[in-house]
């Protein structure tokens, strides 16, 4: 009996020292993202572009993009806009024509979702007389700002093969929810995303805002059809030894899910996603990163373990709070005995500082990018319960790894470009 709660306990220490290393491997490069360096250099437009909407029954929001797309701070003649209306039953072909977008129609029950769609496309574009440079990815609800393809021009011309939007939300403040997934992406922008950038590792492609030379798509080869084939891409780029950039000023509003329930299904997704696609490349990636000394390998295999840390993290928080329930007597003892001594005050002073850190560094992320408001401190006080759920939506998705039926979620805030950047 005491050598089987002595294995319980050496498992317990393992789970939290490992969510202690990770911790600490974030907490360290979320620190790079503190400072942005601007390129200001002026870059000529020289890189033409195909825009492409991949889009399911959005016949509400489709009109949004591609009038976004019209105003554009980018040559004409060197773009041209794309829709893929997919499997669609409603009038999202016929709207996004009469926008003035080159429609294409798909009909396909048994290979449904988003990479597919892509992976069509790009398989028309083939055959098409005109050519692009390259490629940039969109979903229907998206609202594009107006420099967005000045600034990927910008990251193209450095040599970048394929380089990621920053991600914004259209609708942050709606409900609570749509503000946590808000929060969430404003500063995982700039604690993972430049952060990464800074230390010229590579970025993690979003799923949406982002562009891919057509000479890489070419000579890879797209076969991301997964339920994250934004991640089963960027994993399949680093083992190729390529680099995703970074455009910061490149930005893409998205329509967040308005309740618990459209969320706990989107993320459940993602995590499904993750869950299959770090199983096919987890050890690819490790395998490069200590055959070839490749630290951006690394950095990318553990990004794709997202599930398993979730858990890893639910699990820790669980152990941590079983034990202080069950020592409650002797640290009230402790603490008792501790306030009787000289280094209270140091101690006192010690546990306030790095309280006080934690609770100013998500304020000062959101400061540094000017998202600061009344409105989004009031909803961090709501953020841990949604960081919460993560815990058992990573179960669930790495249980339903395997399933791969697209969930899609319907969209419905219609605003156009100029609401956004005015009140930003």
């Amino acid at each position: 009996m005491e050598m089987l709660k002595n294995i319980v306990q050496t498992g317990l220490n393992m789970i939290t020292d490992i969510v202690f290393i990770l911790s600490m491997y974030y907490v360290l490069l979320s620190l790079f993202g503190l400072v942005r360096v601007r390129n200001k250099k002026e870059v000529s437009p020289q890189k033409s572009f195909a825009l492409i909407v991949a889009a399911h029954n959005e016949e509400s929001v489709i009109k949004d993009i591609i009038g976004s797309f019209n105003q554009l701070n980018y040559p004409k003649e060197l773009f041209d806009v794309f829709v893929i209306a997919d499997n669609c039953t409603d009038k999202t072909a016929s709207i996004a024509r009469q926008a003035g977008a080159n429609v294409f129609e798909r009909e396909n029950k048994e290979k449904r979702g988003k990479g597919y769609a892509l992976g069509w496309m790009f398989e028309k574009m083939t055959q098409m007389e005109k050519k692009y440079d390259a490629v940039a990815i969109f979903d229907a609800d998206n609202i594009v700002s107006k420099n967005f393809l000045i600034e990927m021009n910008r990251e193209l011309v450095k040599g970048y093969k394929v380089v990621q939007g920053y991600l914004d939300s259209k609708n942050p403040f709606d409900t609570w929810i749509t503000a946590s997934y808000s929060i969430g992406f404003w500063t995982s922008n700039r604690m993972i995303q430049v952060s990464r950038n800074n230390l010229r590792l590579s970025n993690q492609l979003g799923g949406t805002g982002f562009c891919i030379d057509t000479d890489i798509l070419n000579k890879l080869g797209w076969g991301a059809t997964c339920l994250t084939e934004d991640l089963e891409f960027t994993c399949k780029l680093v083992l190729n030894g390529y680099k995703v950039g970074w455009a910061h000023d490149a930005v893409v509003y998205d329509e967040k899910p308005l309740t618990m329930s459209q969320s706990w299904a989107q993320r459940k997704r993602w995590m499904q996603g993750f869950a299959d696609v770090s199983s096919r490349y987890f050890f690819k990636l490790m395998k490069r990163a200590f055959t070839k000394g490749d630290f951006v390998a690394f950095d990318c295999a553990i990004y794709s373990i997202q599930p398993i840390m979730f858990i890893l993290f639910g699990l820790s928080t669980i152990i941590s709070a079983v034990n202080y329930l069950r020592r409650a007597p002797e640290i009230v003892n402790g603490i008792v005995n501790v306030m009787q001594t000289a280094n209270f005050s140091f101690l006192l002073a010690g546990a306030s500082i790095i309280s006080m850190a934690l609770v100013l560094y998500t304020p000062l992320i959101l400061l540094l990018d000017k998202k600061l408001s009344i409105k989004s401190i009031l909803y961090l006080i709501l953020l841990p319960i949604f960081t919460i759920t993560w815990f058992p939506i990573s179960i669930q998705g790495i249980i339903n790894k395997n399933n791969v039926e697209w969930s899609h979620t319907k969209h419905t805030r219609s605003i156009n470009i100029d609401e956004l950047e005015n009140a930003n």
